[in-house]
Protein backbone atom coordinates (compact mmCIF):
# COMPACT_ATOMS: atom_id res chain seq x y z
CA UNK A 1 0.00 0.00 0.00
CA UNK A 2 1.02 3.37 -1.17
CA UNK A 3 0.16 6.32 1.06
CA UNK A 4 1.20 10.07 1.44
CA UNK A 5 0.71 12.06 5.00
CA UNK A 6 0.69 15.62 5.40
CA UNK A 7 1.62 17.78 7.50
CA UNK A 8 1.98 21.43 8.72
CA UNK A 9 -1.12 23.36 8.32
CA UNK A 10 -2.84 25.67 10.56
CA UNK A 11 -3.83 29.03 11.75
CA UNK A 12 -1.34 32.11 10.72
CA UNK A 13 -1.93 35.85 10.73
CA UNK A 14 -2.06 38.01 7.28
CA UNK A 15 1.68 38.43 6.28
CA UNK A 16 3.13 34.83 8.17
CA UNK A 17 4.14 32.00 7.20
CA UNK A 18 3.53 28.12 6.98
CA UNK A 19 5.99 25.35 5.89
CA UNK A 20 3.81 21.80 4.57
CA UNK A 21 5.39 18.78 4.43
CA UNK A 22 4.07 15.79 2.45
CA UNK A 23 5.84 12.19 2.68
CA UNK A 24 5.02 9.14 0.68
CA UNK A 25 5.61 5.89 1.93
CA UNK A 26 4.67 1.91 1.31
CA UNK A 27 5.86 -0.27 -1.90
CA UNK A 28 6.98 2.40 -3.62
CA UNK A 29 9.34 1.97 -6.90
CA UNK A 30 9.11 5.57 -8.72
CA UNK A 31 7.94 8.72 -7.78
CA UNK A 32 7.36 11.31 -10.60
CA UNK A 33 5.73 14.03 -10.20
CA UNK A 34 4.71 15.28 -6.47
CA UNK A 35 2.70 18.35 -6.18
CA UNK A 36 0.34 20.60 -4.00
CA UNK A 37 -3.29 21.27 -4.54
CA UNK A 38 -5.64 23.14 -2.31
CA UNK A 39 -9.70 23.50 -2.18
CA UNK A 40 -11.51 26.51 -1.04
CA UNK A 41 -15.06 26.35 0.25
CA UNK A 42 -17.86 26.74 -2.53
CA UNK A 43 -14.09 26.42 -4.94
CA UNK A 44 -13.16 23.89 -7.60
CA UNK A 45 -9.25 21.97 -6.24
CA UNK A 46 -6.79 23.90 -7.82
CA UNK A 47 -2.97 23.24 -8.47
CA UNK A 48 -0.78 25.55 -6.18
CA UNK A 49 2.59 23.85 -7.37
CA UNK A 50 4.53 20.75 -8.41
CA UNK A 51 7.67 19.53 -8.81
CA UNK A 52 9.46 17.22 -11.13
CA UNK A 53 11.52 14.60 -10.25
CA UNK A 54 14.53 16.25 -11.66
CA UNK A 55 13.16 19.67 -9.66
CA UNK A 56 11.54 21.67 -12.42
CA UNK A 57 8.91 23.31 -11.09
CA UNK A 58 5.47 25.28 -11.99
CA UNK A 59 3.36 27.33 -9.83
CA UNK A 60 -0.17 28.98 -10.07
CA UNK A 61 0.20 32.72 -10.95
CA UNK A 62 -1.79 33.68 -7.42
CA UNK A 63 1.18 32.03 -5.55
CA UNK A 64 4.73 33.08 -7.74
CA UNK A 65 6.17 34.80 -5.72
CA UNK A 66 5.42 33.94 -2.36
CA UNK A 67 5.56 29.91 -2.33
CA UNK A 68 8.26 27.53 -2.79
CA UNK A 69 8.11 24.29 -3.67
CA UNK A 70 10.99 21.87 -3.36
CA UNK A 71 11.23 17.84 -2.70
CA UNK A 72 13.82 15.20 -0.55
CA UNK A 73 13.76 12.60 -2.98
CA UNK A 74 15.86 10.24 -0.55
CA UNK A 75 13.11 11.13 2.14
CA UNK A 76 10.26 10.40 -0.19
CA UNK A 77 8.64 14.28 0.53
CA UNK A 78 7.77 17.33 -0.99
CA UNK A 79 7.61 20.80 1.38
CA UNK A 80 5.38 24.07 0.23
CA UNK A 81 7.29 27.05 2.05
CA UNK A 82 4.10 29.58 1.74
CA UNK A 83 5.27 33.05 2.66
CA UNK A 84 3.46 36.61 3.05
CA UNK A 85 0.19 34.49 3.54
CA UNK A 86 -3.04 35.76 2.42
CA UNK A 87 -6.79 35.26 3.91
CA UNK A 88 -7.36 34.23 -0.03
CA UNK A 89 -4.67 31.26 0.78
CA UNK A 90 -6.98 30.02 3.38
CA UNK A 91 -8.23 25.91 2.12
CA UNK A 92 -7.45 22.66 2.65
CA UNK A 93 -3.84 21.51 1.29
CA UNK A 94 -3.75 18.48 -0.44
CA UNK A 95 -0.19 16.44 -1.67
CA UNK A 96 -0.43 14.32 -4.65
CA UNK A 97 2.25 12.45 -6.49
CA UNK A 98 2.47 10.13 -9.25
CA UNK A 99 4.30 7.40 -8.17
CA UNK A 100 5.26 3.73 -9.72
CA UNK A 101 3.87 0.76 -6.56
CA UNK A 102 6.26 -1.74 -6.33
CA UNK A 103 3.05 -3.89 -6.73
CA UNK A 104 2.49 -2.58 -10.05
CA UNK A 105 5.41 -1.59 -11.79
CA UNK A 106 3.64 -0.66 -15.44
CA UNK A 107 2.69 3.19 -14.97
CA UNK A 108 2.24 5.55 -12.38
CA UNK A 109 -0.92 6.46 -10.78
CA UNK A 110 -1.79 9.24 -8.95
CA UNK A 111 -2.11 9.37 -4.98
CA UNK A 112 -3.27 11.62 -2.68
CA UNK A 113 -2.65 12.88 0.82
CA UNK A 114 -6.09 13.38 2.82
CA UNK A 115 -5.49 17.02 3.25
CA UNK A 116 -4.35 19.75 5.82
CA UNK A 117 -5.77 23.10 6.75
CA UNK A 118 -4.25 26.09 6.61
CA UNK A 119 -6.57 28.97 7.82
CA UNK A 120 -4.56 32.72 7.34
CA UNK A 121 -6.42 35.75 9.65
CA UNK A 122 -6.08 37.69 11.58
Amino acid sequence: QVQLVESGGGLVQPGGSLRLSCSASGSILIINDMGWYRQAPGKQRELVADITSAGSTNYADSVKGRFTISRDNAKNTVYLQMNSLKPEDTAVYYCNADIVPATMPYYGYPYWGQGTQVTVSS
